[in-house]
């Protein structure tokens, strides 16, 4: 796969106004400023393929790029404490009205979480709907590249207390400033577009262990 070839399709205002999928969808979630943005950008070595924010939680639309034989959805930014119930409704309307369609061929969401915090009530909120919803995902802890060797093994050990089932969650730690995750992120998202790919025919390839987050047990990839 050529990562380099992931384009921008469209966006979406209003879920109904989405077409039924296509081919496999793989979704980015997370809370405003968590640096969804920035690690889109990583991964596909482009500058602006998504667009930071300067006005973090006004822009309320699904993005969708075309990469080969698979769509990367960048869902909108939740959890900014400075807007209307209006917009946090669209919030809702929006990564809700995703999520929850199940006719969707949503093969994996990569859910994003700040390494440097605890995971807001939004963030687990989110977690336990992939769980209850048995959706693949794999967690993204951002910004590792903020804390120092110890805080960042401090975090890391009081993640296995704050997140639920995170003795069976998959997990990548990731940084956009080192690149530090950005070749496993990748492998994950080729495992996908060739298990789409697959045939019975097709021989056997080596794959990164993701299998869908919480179905297997923990590691770190």
């Amino acid at each position: 796969m050529n990562i380099n070839k992931a384009e921008f399709v469209t966006s979406y205002a209003n879920f109904k106004q989405i077409p039924k999928s296509d081919r496999p969808e793989i979704a980015f979630s997370g809370r405003s400023n968590v640096g969804k943005s920035s690690l889109i950008n990583k991964i596909f070595n482009r500058k602006n393929l998504a667009r930071v924010s300067s006005m973090p939680g006004k822009t309320v639309t699904i993005n969708f790029y075309s990469l080969e034989n698979i769509y990367i959805v960048d869902l909108p930014g939740y959890g900014y404490a400075n807007v209307s119930k209006s917009e946090k409704k669209k919030w809702g309307d929006l990564i809700g009205g995703y999520l929850g369609d199940g006719e969707r061929d949503l093969a994996l969401v990569f859910q994003l979480i700040d390494m440097r915090h605890a995971p807001s009530k939004d963030d687990l909120q989110m977690l336990d709907f992939l769980i209850d919803s048995e959706i693949p995902f794999v967690v993204v802890f951002t910004k590792a590249d903020k804390l120092k060797p110890t805080q960042r093994k401090e975090r890391m050990e009081s993640f296995k207390t704050e997140i639920p089932c995170f003795e069976d969650i998959t997990y990548v730690e990731f940084s956009a400033v080192t690149g530090e995750g950005v070749e496993e992120i990748r492998g994950i998202i080729e495992d996908v577009a060739q298990d789409d790919g697959e045939t019975e025919a097709d021989t056997e390839q080596p794959q990164t262990d993701y299998n869908g987050g919480f179905l297997t047990p923990n590691k770190k990839i």
